[in-house]
């Protein structure tokens, strides 16, 4: 299993520095990989003469909304049965990815090195993203001209994608911290990953990233408050004020700025408002099965009640997006993923006996439901590279990690929830 590792996280990086793999060309190259990873493995479990599979409840809505863009494009039941098809080609990579992930990382150590991995990429696309900010020459990478405009910052053409990003990775580090899971002699290197992404956050100037944030470290503070230690409640506040010194270093006034009001061609979050009620419009015209996986571009301008000179590609809220497209039938399946998530995140996180496992659920749950929340808002589902980390690490959090007696010393200081 160790090439799927390798595999895995390969394309993941290879999504993430791709501007999210948003544009056909990267999204050929994530969908054929994530086929090859899939016949990699058939061919090593049939070497083996044995193929042991591994079963996660989650496989179940994800591919449901599969089959179900399936049926909309065969039975052209879509507005643009060509957007459909390539929208399905995209789920199937991410089930792929996420069958994948369930059946190669199955120990605490092989998820600790997930998160290990993760946090070295948050933390190198954090720097780059700090570099070229400062150096910025209206080019990405200094050389990719941006035909359609974009607030970038790092390999993303927008800032929001960006914040998606981070706020996906900086719990599961900061779990590690609070929450007494890595080793000491690590802890520096840990606080050092997470300290650089957080900064670049707010250096982002994204507002919805930043007050997620700020909703990640409270949820975090209850997680330190119910299961930490107390020679431990001093990290969160020390990394919290390392990140306000290295930010106030770099200068992020006009990046806080934009707190005040939309500027130049961005869109406020009025707007925004506009645009989910509107496709809530499309929803109510098509409650059942929807318009069509991926189609809310073309049968958005036939609903929009307010024009302003924008493209709608996304409706700025995956939630009625969702429906939108899939109808009641698309959201009974989203509900389902979100019901299973929390359950089992819940029950694991609770049944956890080590500091190190009771760090990975209790940071994935946290990344999880700051993403989720972000998603009122916003659409990171439908970035590919942030949709394949949410899935890394929803699969984390309902994975049942196998774990040894923990220590007496650690259990004396677990506070349990009530039943």
């Amino acid at each position: 299993m160790r090439v799927i590792r390798i595999g895995i996280l390969l394309l993941t990086a290879f999504a993430v520095l791709a501007d999210g793999a948003v544009e056909p060309w990267s999204q050929a190259i994530l969908e054929i990989g994530a086929a090859l990873l899939l016949v990699v493995w058939a061919v090593q479990a049939a070497l083996r003469r044995e193929f042991e599979f591994r079963w996660n409840a989650l496989l179940i809505p994800v591919g449901a909304l599969l089959a179900l863009a399936l049926v909309q494009w065969t039975a052209n039941l879509t507005a643009y049965s060509f957007v459909t098809k390539l929208d399905s080609l995209r789920q199937a990579a991410e089930l792929i990815l996420l069958f994948l992930t369930v059946q190669a990382f199955r120990t605490p150590k092989e998820w600790r090195n997930l998160v290990w991995f993760l946090m070295g990429l948050a933390f190198a696309v954090s720097l780059f993203g700090i570099i070229q900010h400062f150096t910025w020459n209206g080019k990405l990478y200094w050389f990719r001209t941006l035909h359609h405009g974009g607030a970038p910052f790092g390999p993303f053409v927008d800032r929001d994608d960006f914040a998606g990003f981070v706020e996906l990775i900086l719990p599961l580090g900061l779990a590690l911290l609070v929450l007494d899971g890595e080793q000491r002699e690590h802890r520096l290197l840990v606080s050092l990953f997470m300290v650089f992404p957080a900064a670049a956050l707010l250096l982002s100037g994204s507002r919805t990233g930043i007050v997620i944030f700020g909703c990640e470290l409270a949820m975090l503070a209850g997680l330190l408050w119910i299961y930490g230690r107390r020679s431990q409640r001093w990290l969160l506040p020390a990394v919290a004020g390392a990140v306000v010194l290295l930010a106030a270093w770099l200068g992020v006034g006009r990046s806080l700025a934009r707190f005040t009001g939309p500027t130049g061609t961005e869109v406020s979050l009025i707007q925004r408002f506009d645009w989910s009620r509107d496709t809530w419009h499309i929803f109510l015209h098509h409650p059942f099965i929807g318009t069509g996986m991926g189609t809310l571009q073309t049968v958005y301008p036939r609903y929009e009640s307010h024009y302003i000179g924008l493209v709608v590609n996304h409706a700025h809220d995956d939630y009625v997006e969702l429906l939108s497209d899939a109808g009641i039938i698309g959201g009974a399946f989203g509900f389902a993923f979100l019901l299973i998530l929390y359950r089992r995140g819940i029950r694991h996180l609770r049944r956890a006996r080590t500091p190190l496992v009771r760090s990975l659920y209790g940071g994935a749950l946290v990344a999880c439901t700051g993403l989720l929340i972000h998603e009122l808002v916003d659409f990171n589902l439908h970035i590919p590279s942030n949709a394949i980390i949410f899935l890394l690490i929803a699969a984390l959090v309902t994975s049942l990690i196998p774990e040894p007696i923990a220590n007496p010393r650690h259990l004396s200081h677990r506070r349990h929830l009530p039943s």
